[in-house]
């Protein structure tokens, strides 16, 4: 007489093991949910742009191409070291400017001999030539307004900033952004470098 098998109500473990095929597929789908974010995040927060002549060399270089954080100074003002994008006097139809902010707010900032003062002390940003021909506007000393910047190029000779009076000293509404990174060309690669 055959025994019946009747219903087993153990519980049986299933060894459930995904598949070769089911592992890749869920990894694509990561990388794919991983780009559509950073584009929304860089579309909406972020914008790149070519910087055009030597003003900032050598942390940025004419030709690079920058990323630009345009979310940044809606939480936070510009600090001194920041690289700021503006177009002078709110200028829509002149080009994008990049430049370093030497002074913000209530600062004082005057050129003497060739160097940059800020509230009556020296200023070395440690990055590019210190030293510059061209006072312009800050021979004499200069106190910036409740929400302007002084900004200065890095290749001090070769820019045009807030010492020459079609810039002068840029308001925050003008400011367009943080640039703050350079992803082409490779050789330039990498974080662009904080002054002091």
């Amino acid at each position: 007489m055959k025994k019946r098998r009747g219903l087993s109500f153990q519980d049986r473990k299933k060894n459930l093991r995904p598949s070769v095929i089911q592992k890749i597929i869920f990894g694509i789908g990561e990388c794919i949910l991983a780009f559509a974010i950073g584009c929304v995040l860089v579309y909406y927060f972020m914008t790149s742009l070519t910087c055009v002549g030597q003003a900032m060399e050598p942390s940025v270089n004419s030709g690079d191409q920058v990323l630009v954080n345009r979310f940044l100074y809606s939480l936070t003002a510009p600090k001194r070291g920041d690289v700021i994008v503006f177009k002078p006097n709110g200028n829509v139809n002149s080009h994008y400017y990049m430049r370093r902010v030497i002074g913000t707010p209530g600062d004082t900032v005057q050129v003497q001999e060739g160097f940059v003062y800020v509230n009556g002390e020296l200023l070395e940003t440690g990055i590019g030539n210190e030293k510059m021909e061209f006072a312009g506007l800050a021979e004499e000393e200069i106190t910036l307004g409740k929400d302007e910047y002084f900004v200065l190029g890095d290749s001090r000779d070769a820019s045009e900033d807030s010492r020459n009076a079609d810039i002068g000293n840029i308001r925050r509404r003008d400011i367009y952004g943080k640039a703050w990174f350079v992803y082409y060309p490779w050789e330039n690669f990498g974080p662009i470098p904080k002054g002091r």
